[in-house]
């Protein structure tokens, strides 16, 4: 029988494990509480399992940890920015944000991305793997547990498309807003998707109340297209008839990110198309002024930004600027990238 990793795995599937090695049910939950709540990082740690039952855990289990290997940390924002190793070798970076009572971290779901948006440092990497369901939990066990740190938010925004991964992303999700693991409200736990069609549509159709975010970055699907070529395939119509059907179900507001780009999509006139996007739709704004990521994409000057804002404010009162920490270490959105 091949070792499983129990690390990753719900309480059904826990109790499905213990009932398969001769155990009883009732491991499954102090397992569960072990891993997810208490974070320990072996067997030894479990004070109330017996040394019989530890041995045969040893024989059929194993829980996983990812490594950390480096911890940057902005002096103005106070941003961590935090490397892990994986088992295979490859490298994830994942960020925890410090906002007042608020303490956001900022999840991985892929090693590099397909999705290539052109003002993105992960999206350069291309995409070399998803990470399992293991993987992505253990980055917000590692930074709550070694940074004793009570985590309040989650963004699923780091490196990678958290709908090309979907299925971990979505059990992740599960887990972590389960009141005996990391008791996370599920409305601070927000997913951000590129735009991938199909599995928004899935999202709406299994009614998750896990808060959504489209990054949309431009008014025009000439622009959007050219930086993201994605929108070839699905465009703005069909990405705002989708919000139409989530605004029908869900009480929880799409959010719209916009990545701004001076001379790109900056425009007054720009922002006055991107409130009459949003009129009819139940929406908030969040623009976020580009952080640099090596490419010819220039961020908008102090003056430009704040017109924008203006303009868009005066059209909606659902806008917020954004100015993410951490641009300093390379932590901020978009500039998450590792050499693999």
């Amino acid at each position: 029988m091949e070792k499983t990793n129990l690390k990753g795995l719900n309480l059904t599937q826990l109790e499905n494990f213990f009932e398969k090695i001769g155990e009883k049910k009732f491991r499954a939950t102090q397992m569960f509480l072990w891993i997810y709540n208490k974070k320990a990082k072996s067997f030894d740690e479990m004070t109330n399992l017996s040394k019989k039952t530890k041995t045969k855990l040893d024989e059929f289990a194993f829980i996983e940890n990812i490594e950390l290997v480096e911890v940057k940390i902005d002096e103005i924002s106070k941003t961590h920015k935090f490397l892990f190793r994986l088992a295979d070798g490859r490298k994830i970076e994942s960020v925890l944000l410090y906002d007042g009572k608020r303490k956001t971290i900022c999840v991985s779901s892929q090693v590099g991305c397909a999705v290539d948006c052109k003002f993105c440092a992960t999206g350069k990497m291309g995409l070399l793997r998803n990470l399992t369901l293991s993987e992505i939990l253990d980055q917000i066990i590692v930074i709550s547990r070694d940074f004793e740190t009570e985590i309040t938010n989650i963004v699923f925004m780091g490196m990678g498309e958290p709908f090309h991964n979907y299925n971990n992303v979505i059990e992740s999700a599960k887990i972590l807003c389960d009141p005996q693991a990391f008791s996370i409200s599920q409305r601070k736990i927000t997913i951000s998707t590129s735009g991938v069609l199909p599995k928004i549509q899935k999202f709406i159709e299994e009614e998750h109340n896990f808060k959504l975010a489209i990054s949309l970055n431009a008014t025009d699907n000439l622009t959007r297209t050219a930086l993201m070529p994605l929108n070839e395939k699905w465009q703005i119509e069909t990405i705002f008839a989708e919000i139409q059907k989530y605004n029908k179900t869900n009480r929880n507001r799409v959010t719209l990110e916009y990545v701004l780009l001076a001379g790109i999509n900056d425009t007054d006139e720009d922002a006055k198309k991107l409130a009459k996007w949003i009129k009819d739709y139940n929406c908030k704004i969040n623009v976020i002024p580009y952080n640099p990521t090596n490419t010819d994409f220039e961020r908008p000057t102090k003056e430009r930004i704040e017109k924008f804002m203006a303009v868009l404010g005066k059209a909606t009162p659902s806008a917020t600027l954004r100015n993410t920490g951490g641009r300093q270490i390379q932590a901020a959105c978009g500039q998450l990238a590792t050499t693999n």
